[in-house]
């Protein structure tokens, strides 16, 4: 029998504008005020968290995507377009990557744009393997053929390795592989990347790394198939949450952790020796931070302060990893970067988020704005180096 969350009173979620950081602009060593950035798939959700954030440390950021993948979108109701360069195009438009990069010299590069959904590659696994692998050889080689100095971060998963339910985390030189197609995608995705680090971008003024982040949850996130906005719309709709995996045990990480690790990475890869950073990073929960499907909905109800949830395993479900865990010992030592938000801290701003939205007339860019500045405060006070411009030791 599956268990239903208590119903504990709903917490109070402030939702008045947030006062502007003083410091804001000298975040990441101050590598992005004045700079020129793209973003592909901007208009996703992490790709709209990442424009939100790169537009308030002053960057002047161009986005290259398709339409927002969902109705709603946090991309359209934030209202970024009216602030960046919004450009709409397929990532496998090698001839419009060639141009767009050509007419403007991007100091830095964000490849966010992907098929992102484990159950979506199975009811299209060509898809999925065209843009996860095509697409992005198409933008290195855009690249390539731009010649401009610039530091590029390409965003991967930690669904990139090769899973054999391992109990302790998966490093950056274990190997690559997956399941699934979204997952062997990814891992294939990877060995691209590596190739065009070690061929072309070995030496000189253009620097590659990889980025693979763990389950990610967070505000204004309406996509299918993921547990977040299902428990939502179960909620919404005043109907029970269903849950096919509970005891699947995940990496769960508000937005905003693997995006200060991108940002991060990127200042990192444009600063002095920034060579020795182009290579694969994880970013992640901290190891012993882990937590079931099941705890994740309980705990997002108990913040609600209501709502129930009933398993719906599916006998002939496609295969989905029930254990997954990311070492996050490289870009502890070599980058000093670590998570700030604890998994209940991520719940409660999610679901306040959400709560905010649905309750307060204050729009969705003053939600986003109050947990980045609350998440800039906490990364403050925990005292991280991308806010003390502490040189971190270079990876061997």
């Amino acid at each position: 029998m599956c268990p239903h969350a208590p119903k504990l009173s709903s917490l109070r979620i402030a939702t008045a504008r947030a006062p502007e950081l003083s410091y804001i602009r000298a975040m990441f060593d101050k590598a992005y005020s004045g700079s020129r950035v793209l973003i592909t798939g901007h208009t996703g959700f992490k790709g709209s968290w990442l424009t939100f954030w790169l537009l308030r440390l002053g960057a002047h950021v161009t986005g290259y995507a398709l339409d927002p993948p969902t109705v709603p979108s946090l991309f359209a109701r934030s209202g970024l377009t009216a602030h960046i360069d919004d450009v709409r195009g397929d990532i496998r438009d090698r001839d419009r990557l060639r141009e767009l990069l050509r007419s403007k010299n991007f100091d830095f590069i964000f490849h966010l744009a992907a098929q992102p959904l484990v159950r979506s590659s199975y009811s299209d696994p060509l898809n999925t393997f065209d843009v996860n692998i095509m697409g992005t050889a198409a933008l290195l080689d855009a690249i390539r053929s731009a010649e401009h100095a610039c530091a590029c971060v390409m965003v991967s998963t930690d669904k990139c390795y090769e899973n054999n339910e391992w109990q302790f985390g998966y490093r950056e030189v274990d190997s690559l592989g997956g399941h699934d197609p979204y997952s062997a995608s990814k891992g294939a995705m990877e060995i691209v990347v590596h190739s065009y680090r070690r061929c072309f971008f070995h030496e000189g003024p253009i620097r590659i790394a990889s980025a693979r982040a763990g389950n990610v949850i967070g505000g204004g996130d309406w996509q299918v198939d993921r547990i977040v906005p299902d428990v939502v719309r179960a909620l919404e709709s005043d109907s029970p949450v269903s849950v096919r995996n509970p005891n699947s045990l995940r990496p769960w990480q508000h937005v905003l952790e693997p995006l200060s690790g991108y940002l991060w990475l990127g200042a990192k890869l444009a600063g002095k020796n920034g060579h020795n950073f182009a290579s694969p990073w994880n970013f992640g929960p901290i190891s012993h931070d882990l937590h079931t499907v099941a705890e994740l909905v309980d705990t997002a109800l108990a913040v609600w302060g209501g709502g129930r949830w009933e398993c719906k395993s599916e006998e002939y479900a496609p295969h989905e990893a029930g254990l997954l865990r990311l070492s996050i010992d490289k870009a502890s030592l070599h980058l000093r970067w670590r998570p700030v938000w604890s998994f209940d801290e991520a719940v409660k701003r999610t679901m306040g988020w959400y709560r905010g939205d649905l309750h307060s007339t204050n729009g969705v860019e003053t939600l986003c704005e109050a947990d980045l500045v609350a998440y800039c405060e906490a990364a403050r006070r925990a005292g991280v180096a991308w806010l003390q411009s502490v040189q971190p030791a270079v990876p061997a």
